[in-house]
């Protein structure tokens, strides 16, 4: 880009490679970064294109806007038009068929990253028969065991439990109507007289 065009060929080109309407400030914008044109060249490049008749200009109140010379373009006739949206349709099938084909290949992928390897899996089962191996030998202790409680002596243990249970929560109930009683005219609370 020399200093004489002072960008007017990428903007030319840009206007030419978009084809549509542009403002000098969404021009400056989408073209800043990359080729670092001020604003003010912009403006003058574009002026200066319009005037040598290279695009068009249409005002609109205070605004201008921009766009490629149409007659450049090759004019496009029913039949290529109906060529080009079988194309589009053409297009927009097999993208959405490779969509597809990404979708299932994204859900295979991620069913493969979170499965074992075959690594972890040989690791996984050695683990899981030294833990099976472990349990056998507690269990054969256990069936090996001679000091079994037999039903006889297991049937008199909960007898006598539910002896002391029953002695227990009769002290408890008496327990509780004799403080309860003592309450009656005590001037403090329940819990201050439990406390004191």
């Amino acid at each position: 880009m020399s200093k004489k065009d002072n960008g007017a060929s990428v903007i030319l080109a840009y206007l030419n490679e978009k084809n549509r309407p542009y403002s000098a400030q969404d021009v400056f914008c989408n073209l800043q970064k990359q080729h670092g044109l001020g604003k003010t060249a912009v403006v003058k490049a574009m002026e200066l294109l319009a005037l040598e008749g290279k695009i068009k200009e249409k005002t609109y109140g205070k605004q201008k806007i921009y766009f490629a010379d149409q007659a450049q373009f090759k004019d496009v006739n029913d039949a290529d038009l109906k060529a080009m949206d079988s194309q589009i349709s053409e297009l927009s099938a097999e993208v959405q068929s490779l969509t597809q084909t990404c979708r299932q290949l994204d859900a295979e992928l991620k069913e493969l990253n979170s499965s074992l390897t075959t690594e972890e899996m040989v690791s996984e089962i050695q683990e899981l028969k030294t833990e099976c191996s472990g349990y056998r030998a507690r269990l054969e202790k256990i069936k090996s065991a001679t000091n079994h409680v037999t039903p006889e002596e297991k049937e008199k243990v909960y007898k006598e439990r539910d002896v002391y249970v029953k002695e227990w929560r009769k002290r408890k109930r008496l327990a509780s109507d004799m403080i309860n009683a003592i309450l009656e005219g005590y001037p403090k609370s329940k819990k201050e007289f439990l406390v004191s």
